[in-house]
């Protein structure tokens, strides 16, 4: 499946942004495991959320979709999930594999978790070490999925400093710490986001967080809760760049998590000139939320602080796309990070931009990128929803039609992506087959 996007003026208006990715996960995970009904509402029924609900099914919590993005879940409690007859497919999902990691460490049963190729390559040690060093026994390829979890196992806390900056990492230590006997403290190197912590707050969990170090006491449990999912801020960055690098633009994305953890990316897009406004500033439970309404801008190229690096791990695929459309040159450094997500991220937006004829320079953690004009080519997205989105977003500004390849993954996170830039005048549509 690819995309054909031809130069397009994107129209002011409304957009309407699917629900958090990262919510949604532990949303189900958490609610799974509370004692009685979790009800959540702006659910991302994405592929990647869809395999962990399976997941959560497969192992007996019965879970309702009352529409398309409202679940409720029964909550079986700390110990009341059940063997799987099979495997757990997680597909391309590097949360769900994490995350499933520390909760299952603690469970009576032995688990599987299994992934698509992309997944299948990702690195995993950086999970099953503090998990191994808490009591469990988690089997892999090499350090890749899939992740063979022994169950029966005793967890005790630990006192973990994170090596890098991972909020996955960080999530499955605090999933495998509720059952642990003693207390587990994490150290972050780094801001990483604290959807987890949040939302185990909001479910009577006793938590202390504070200056980059977490305090977990074990053998808690969780009370079930109502989760109002925001709009995604990943997915929301796609619309800001695109109504940024269009003329005459104004356009309104409502409800849109703005988590200080996470929210790099409106910090990095002012810094290079972005008019982006935050309105009605509010709680959608425990999460903060605003109305970000962003207007057409002359962008220019920044040094982006390394500081801001984790706070928008996500959002670098689209940053790539408003560098090259600004003035100047743009060097963004520490993002190493960007080779191991579902493709080696820098590697396919340098390769990505110079088709569009964009002149980049690349080393294993740094880029500079040095704005200018899109010429017309032909895209390879490697079935990474980023990247093509970020593409697609791209060829609105390009002299003629560009193509993007292998575009199905985008809806692991944007169900509609296509449809909502066709609603704001861009020419994009779908094709089937290969691209030559």
């Amino acid at each position: 499946m690819n995309f054909l996007v031809l130069p397009s003026a994107l129209a002011s208006g409304t957009a309407a942004v699917p629900g958090d990715k990262s919510i949604s996960h532990r949303a189900l995970m958490l609610g799974s495991i509370a004692a009685g009904q979790t009800d959540v509402t702006g659910f991302l029924a994405g592929e990647d959320c869809r395999a962990t609900l399976q997941a959560l099914r497969d192992m007996g919590v019965e879970i309702e979709a009352v529409d398309a993005t409202t679940l409720r879940i029964s909550g079986v409690g700390m110990h009341g999930l059940q063997q799987p007859e099979g495997a757990l497919e997680l597909g391309n999902s590097g949360t769900a594999m994490r995350l499933f990691a520390g909760l299952l460490s603690a469970q009576s049963f032995d688990t599987t978790l299994t992934g698509d190729d992309s997944l299948s390559g990702r690195p995993m040690n950086r999970v099953i070490k503090p998990l191994s060093a808490m009591g469990a026994i988690i089997g892999s390829d090499e350090g890749t999925p899939p992740l063979m979890v022994q169950g029966g196992k005793t967890l005790v806390g630990i006192n973990y400093r994170l090596p890098v900056a991972s909020a996955q990492v960080k999530s499955a230590i605090l999933l495998a710490g509720l059952y642990a006997k003693g207390e587990t403290f994490i150290t972050e190197p780094g801001i990483t986001r604290d959807h987890t912590e949040r939302m185990l707050r909001s479910m009577g969990v006793r938590l202390d967080a504070e200056d980059g170090r977490i305090r977990l006491p074990g053998e808690q449990s969780l009370r079930a809760t109502r989760v109002q999912v925001p709009a995604d801020l990943s997915s929301a960055a796609f619309l800001m760049v695109a109504a940024l690098i269009a003329p005459d633009c104004e356009l309104l994305m409502q409800n849109v998590g703005v988590n200080p953890t996470r929210n790099g990316v409106i910090a990095i897009l002012r810094q290079m000139g972005g008019e982006i406004i935050l309105e009605d500033a509010r709680m959608l439970g425990e999460e903060p939320v605003a109305d970000i309404r962003v207007r057409s801008s002359e962008l220019h190229g920044i040094d982006v602080d390394p500081a801001l690096v984790p706070l928008a791990i996500d959002e670098f695929p689209i940053l790539f796309i408003a560098a090259a459309a600004a003035s100047g040159t743009t060097r963004f450094t520490g993002i190493g990070e960007l080779r191991v997500k579902e493709s080696d991220r820098i590697d396919a937006m340098v390769r990505g931009l110079r088709a569009l004829g964009m002149t980049v320079e690349e080393r294993p953690d740094d880029v500079a990128i040095q704005g200018g004009d899109f010429s017309a080519t032909t895209i390879d997205s490697r079935g990474d929803h980023r990247i093509a989105m970020s593409f697609a977003i791209a060829a609105t500004r390009a002299d003629a039609a560009v193509q993007i390849k292998d575009v199905a993954t985008v809806d692991t996170s944007f169900p509609g992506f296509r449809a909502c830039l066709q609603s704001l005048g861009i020419n994009i549509t779908q094709r089937e087959g290969s691209i030559s």
